[in-house]
C-alpha cells in the first residue's frame, strides 16, 4: 500500500485538523481536465441529534495518526472499487465545532457522475464506521458523548 502525504497531496488529500474546513477548496482541488463530475459532501453541525434538542456545538476527538491511516484505507478501497476515480479529498475536524460549520468534507472527481456519486457516498459511509472518531454533543449547561455509535469495522467491509 502506498501512503500519500496529507501535506503534499497528489491524487488524494487526507487531513485531520483543528482548523476550519473549506468544501469549496476541496471541490476545486479535485477538479481534473479528464473528469466531468465532482461530488462534494459536507457534514454540518446541526442543532439537534436523535436524542437531544438545542445542541450548540460538537466536539470531536481521535488518535490523529490512526484516523488518518484508516482514512487512507477508505480512500484506497474507493479507488479499488472505482478504478476510474481520479482525485479524492477527505478532511475531518477535531476539537470543538460550532453550529452550521463543516465537521467533515469528502470531495471526489471522476470522468462520469455515476462513479463520483457512488464513490463519495462510499467514502462518507465507510468513514463513519471505520475511522475511530468520538463525538461529544454540547448544549447550554452540559455535554455528553453521542449515543450515535457503531462498532468500528474495516473500510473493505462496507
Amino acid at each position: 500500500m502506498m501512503w500519500r502525504m496529507s501535506s503534499a497531496p497528489t491524487s488524494d488529500w487526507i487531513l485531520i485538523t483543528k482548523n476550519p474546513l473549506s468544501p469549496d477548496e476541496l471541490s476545486n482541488w479535485v477538479i481534473r481536465p479528464n473528469c466531468g463530475a465532482v461530488v462534494t459532501f459536507s457534514g454540518i453541525v446541526r442543532d439537534h441529534s436523535s436524542s437531544r434538542e438545542n445542541v450548540k456545538a460538537l466536539e470531536y476527538e481521535t488518535n490523529t495518526e490512526m484516523a488518518e491511516r484508516r482514512l487512507h484505507d477508505v480512500v484506497d478501497e474507493a479507488h479499488k472499487r472505482w478504478p476510474d476515480l481520479e482525485r479524492v479529498a477527505v478532511h475531518h475536524r477535531i476539537g470543538q465545532v460550532e453550529l452550521s460549520v463543516s465537521t467533515v468534507v469528502v470531495a471526489v472527481s471522476a470522468p462520469h457522475r455515476d462513479t463520483a456519486f457512488k464513490a463519495a457516498r462510499f467514502c462518507i459511509d465507510a468513514l463513519k464506521v471505520s475511522v475511530p472518531m468520538w463525538k461529544r454533543e454540547l448544549w447550554e449547561g452540559g455535554s455528553a458523548w453521542s449515543d450515535e455509535t457503531s462498532p468500528i469495522g474495516d473500510a473493505g467491509d462496507q
